[in-house]
């Protein structure tokens, strides 16, 4: 159905797009991937969005998507750390652009007040733009008592916490460790754990050669994490266990663990997700190379 709703947007269709999202309403692990698919189909296009919401302006789905539309377009235009002295004027840009997301967002959330997903949008707004921890805190606060273990809205706290984000490898891998141990049965959190290692190693700029990313001690909290995650629940597959087979399978990939690493990739059906594989260059091609060498 998403798949469907993502190749019609891309068609200009967004027709599809717009009952996806309203099945959505009432399951937040599905409406978040939902929306964040979409979002980065309309890429460039989202005025069309626009266009949707002069005839429909109570419709919380569509607010929710156009706002995650222009998060997803700024990021695009996010200067490289390493240049931004040079980038002024692209600096300016993205931040201008990042800001244009916060209003569809904050009406999202009046629409559907018990909805965190627009609060994990801004949660990625904050950490776009930089901002004070207590702006970070008093997001993620509102994203978690509304729903406690929303994968995404996890990641994107993770992501505050991680070294890379002005964050300490210590806090994060705590936060980790703490959302695997309660994680509910099916839910893919254990995977934060392989991710803070991805973040922590990322952060200090090690070369990022196959084999020598993990040391002894986090391959064994990553295989630890992996033992606390049972994919089985009721209702079928959780909405993001693609997304986590893709984590643990790169982490064990890395770590030359061939057989768990198979295990976990063969269940992506070829799908492949940025994180954590962009870390290790184009997350298409990493993954395609991953798979090959594991023989799958």
């Amino acid at each position: 159905m998403l798949d469907e709703a993502v190749e019609a947007v891309s068609r200009g269709d967004l027709r599809p797009a717009a009952v996806v999202l309203a099945d959505s309403r009432g399951d937040p692990e599905k409406r978040s991937l939902r929306v964040e698919a979409l979002s980065r189909a309309v890429i460039g296009a989202s005025r069309s969005i626009e266009a949707l919401i002069a005839y429909d302006q109570g419709n919380p789905d569509l607010w929710l998507w156009l706002g995650r539309a222009r998060l997803e377009e700024a990021w695009e235009l996010r200067p490289d750390v390493r240049a931004r002295a040079v980038q002024a004027d692209r600096q300016h840009a993205y931040q201008s652009a990042m800001e244009r997301a916060r209003q569809p967002l904050l009406t999202a959330a009046g629409l559907a007040p018990s909805d965190p997903v627009p609060w994990e949008c801004l949660m990625w707004l904050a950490i776009g733009l930089d901002r004070p921890r207590a702006d970070k805190d008093a997001v993620w606060y509102e994203c978690s008592r509304r729903w406690p273990t929303l994968y995404s809205g996890a990641l994107a706290r993770l992501i505050t916490l991680s070294p890379g984000w002005g964050g300490t490898a210590a806090e994060m891998l705590a936060f980790a460790r703490s959302a695997a141990a309660h994680a509910p049965e099916g839910s893919p959190l254990p995977a934060l754990v392989p991710l803070a290692h991805f973040e922590i190693v990322a952060a200090a700029r090690t070369p990022m050669s196959r084999g020598g990313w993990f040391s002894f001690e986090a391959q064994r909290d990553i295989v630890s994490a992996a033992g606390q995650w049972a994919e089985r629940r009721l209702g079928g597959a959780h909405p993001r266990s693609v997304e986590a087979h893709n984590v643990f399978g790169a982490a064990f990939y890395l770590s030359d663990l061939r057989r768990p690493a198979r295990g976990h990739l063969a269940r992506t059906g070829g799908r492949f997700s940025r994180v954590p594989w962009s870390h290790l260059g184009d997350p298409a091609q990493q993954y395609r190379r991953a798979c090959a060498r594991l023989n799958l």
